[in-house]
């Protein structure tokens, strides 16, 4: 087997290598630097290079706490420079026609790199598919609404991406029609905006959207929140004001601003009590409507879709988690981020068990992650696509239950068994059920991206069939029957300024 595997692309000749039976590809430029007159623009294709690359690397992250850069420049010396880079791990190269999965990571909208070991691509490759992941702008650079800049630039970075895919990635063994698009927290909240952007039409085939968060905003609230952020440093939100200000300033700057999100809950709305100010943004051009409407609409009745969510999603932002919570506290939430009138009664009778603080953490669980998901089920039904649905049951330890983000570190198969057998809150059995249960998820998936159907029947608002991955995975009904009752006649849509500061 060739030690130093070799591909032409359509900008040059990349060099990566085997690893065991997968070669793999990291840090191939799909766009140019997004510094200097591009910082704020739209990707632009990568330039061609003379000779062969080597891509053993992954590329510098793109813009985030910890690795910043201290100047616009985009000099490698400050971590920066070509971040808008690719990476691929296939297990068979040349004409192979393997199916192509496409992983978006998540992050808040404010950070995440392709780097992370625990999106790693190599234990999916190694299952028979092509797997790509990416870095794209993300925080002030990638989604903050900047006038004289295109919105949603973090998701413009990934459909620039996804044409990659288009034009490469057949050289690499894939099926460039067999393209499936899938992530996690933030990263299915792209994967809800692409599968409605014009621009991402045709690039994907099917898409996996897990736990897809229920908040996508106005240019009105966007702007109020780019505002805010840019007078932490003395400007406005224009690109001529904030092309002079470092990266680093800008995140500082937005931290700052998370802090204080709270105390603009009257003007923000809801949002301003997510770990995040930044989300996309519908502004009838990149992003025409929200996923809810369009796919409602029929904007991705040819695409594949499944979707879900695990169990216990607020658990790991719950700073609350494990104090004392008075009925009052909760009850504010509940009128607060429920949907219905009389909210805190409706909660309190279908969930006459849960604690106070069980039923703060329910309710955000339901308006951030588990109802929006469900709905895009819905969307999509009704829209005459088709659309399958799971839940996450199982988890290895007591104290977090099925967590956010766990569902990923079980697909992609980065969840240590030694870290869920040694954990000091771990189940009976959790590192022999952790291995079946990560199989079955990754079998599921690779199912789909092959074949379009991941085994169980597709989602419909009567039966609501749902594979929930328990220590033995089942197919039931939708599991969380009372919170979709009190959320069944909510719209979810573009949030919006309640009112100005």
């Amino acid at each position: 087997m060739n030690i130093e595997p070799e591909i032409r692309t359509a900008a040059g000749v990349v060099r990566g290598r085997w690893e065991i039976s997968v070669a793999v590809f990291r840090g191939i430029p799909y766009a140019q630097p997004p510094v200097g007159s591009r910082r704020f623009a739209a990707p632009v294709p990568a330039q061609p290079w003379n000779g062969v690359r080597d891509v053993l690397e992954f590329g510098p992250s793109v813009p985030q706490a910890g690795c910043a850069m201290s100047s616009v420049s985009g000099d490698t010396g400050d971590g920066s420079g070509n971040c808008l880079t690719l990476n691929v791990w296939s297990p068979d190269l040349g004409a192979a026609g393997l199916p192509v999965m496409v992983w978006i990571h998540g992050g808040k909208y404010l950070e995440g790199t392709s780097s992370n070991p625990h999106h790693d691509g190599a234990t999916l490759a190694g299952s028979g598919v092509v797997m790509v992941s990416m870095n794209y702008r993300t925080g002030v650079e990638g989604f903050a609404h900047i006038a004289g800049a295109p919105n949603n630039r973090g998701s413009l970075d990934q459909a620039a991406a996804l044409r990659w895919v288009q034009d490469n990635v057949a050289a690499f063994g894939g099926d460039p029609g067999k393209v499936t698009v899938f992530g996690q927290s933030a990263g299915a909240g792209c994967i809800a905006a692409l599968l409605t952007m014009p621009m991402a039409a045709g690039l994907f085939r099917r898409a996996i959207a897990q736990s897809v968060p229920g908040t996508f905003f106005s240019t009105r609230l966007a702007a109020a929140i780019s505002a805010t952020v840019a007078a932490e440093l003395g400007v406005q939100a224009t690109v001529g004001e904030l092309a002079g200000i470092p990266p680093r300033a800008l995140l500082n700057a937005t931290d700052a601003i998370i802090q204080k999100m709270p105390e603009l809950v009257e003007s923000w709305g809801p949002m301003a009590l997510t770990p995040t100010p930044f989300s996309p943004v519908v502004d009838g051009d990149v992003l025409p409507y929200a996923p809810w409407r369009a796919l409602a609409s029929g904007a991705a009745r040819g695409i594949d879709l499944l979707v879900g969510h695990t169990r216990d999603e607020y658990r790991l932002f719950n700073a609350r988690f494990g104090s004392e919570m008075t009925d009052d506290e909760v009850t504010a939430t509940l009128d607060r981020l429920a949907p219905i009138s009389d909210s805190s009664r409706a909660y309190r009778a279908v969930y006459p068990e849960a604690t106070p603080g069980q039923l703060y953490e329910l309710v955000n669980s339901d308006w951030l992650f588990r109802m929006p998901s469900l709905h895009i089920a819905d969307a999509q039904h009704a829209g005459s696509g088709r659309a399958w649905t799971y839940e996450l049951c199982w988890s290895y330890n007591r104290e977090e239950g099925a967590s956010h983000s766990l569902d990923c570190l079980l697909v992609l198969g980065t969840l240590s068994i030694d870290d869920v057998r040694n954990h000091p809150s771990a189940v009976p059995n959790a590192a022999d059920e952790a291995i079946r249960v990560a199989h079955r998820m990754r079998t599921d998936w690779l199912n789909f991206a092959t074949t379009g159907a991941p085994g169980w029947a597709p989602y419909n608002p009567d039966t609501r069939s749902t594979r929930v991955y328990t220590a033995e995975p089942i197919t039931q009904p939708y599991p969380e029957e009372r919170s979709r009752h009190i959320w069944s006649t909510h719209q979810f849509d573009t949030l919006d300024l309640l009112h100005s500061e």
